[in-house]
């Protein structure tokens, strides 16, 4: 038996929660360094720019692959790579926050394949229905899609819980609501963007995909759908 005493003060993250932050956080200092002069020399400056033209998501280069049929491995790999290029800061401090908050509470829930599987699905999944549904000739980048397929994963974890405590399912919503509501708010106040439509694919695909990921998942949700 462990010693109480002996126990650590935060439970530990999961490693593959640290990795993805370090794939995160890595190239952000990197950037920032970079553009302090301190590293790389004076075409550091551009190092943010050129990561964002060679890994950064692109509808209009994902219509050209599919216009021609030529699903060419480099464009391929930017379904992933977006994820891990950020415009500043701010954005990957945010990113990597709520990474290591919904990362933690997956993978101790569900396992750390579940964390991989939520946040690489929700950004290939986020970074498709951008590209299906919408002509933005934007890039798309940021980890929030990403996040969202956590995001997604965390709710199913609430609604399942909910459901069977008899509480009240619609509140496995909070979270989503909150964030999407304020998304609105700094649309309006700094202009409307597009990125919303990636964000709430990717938590469509974690919620959807955590049925199956949920041991007995499948079976609750069949279950309390037909009670209701």
């Amino acid at each position: 038996m462990n010693d109480p005493q002996n126990a650590p003060p935060v439970n530990p993250l999961p490693p593959v929660v640290m990795l993805l932050c370090l794939a995160l956080v890595v190239p952000e200092i990197v950037f920032l360094l970079g553009a302090q002069g301190w590293i790389g020399g004076p075409e550091a400056i551009g190092w943010r720019l050129s990561a964002v033209q060679q890994y950064a998501f692109s509808g209009d280069i994902f219509d050209w692959m599919m216009t021609n049929g030529r699903w060419v491995p480099e464009h391929l790999v930017r379904f992933v790579t977006y994820a891990f290029v950020h415009g500043s800061f701010t954005a990957t401090l945010f990113s990597a926050v709520l990474m290591l908050a919904l990362g933690k509470l997956v993978g101790e829930a569900m396992g750390q394949v579940a964390v991989l599987v939520l946040y690489f699905g929700g950004s290939i999944f986020g970074a498709l229905i951008y590209a299906l549904f919408l002509n933005d000739p934007a890039w798309l980048i940021g980890g929030f899609p990403a996040v969202y397929g956590l995001i997604g994963g965390y709710t199913f974890l609430m609604w399942q819980r909910l459901a069977d405590t008899g509480g009240p399912q619609f509140r496995a919503f909070s979270l989503i609501g909150i964030l999407l509501g304020l998304q609105l708010v700094f649309g309006a106040l700094f202009g409307p963007t597009t990125e919303w439509v990636a964000d709430l694919a990717g938590f469509v695909f974690g919620f959807c995909a955590s049925v199956l990921l949920v041991p007995g998942g499948l079976a609750r949700v069949i279950y309390h759908f037909r009670r209701d």
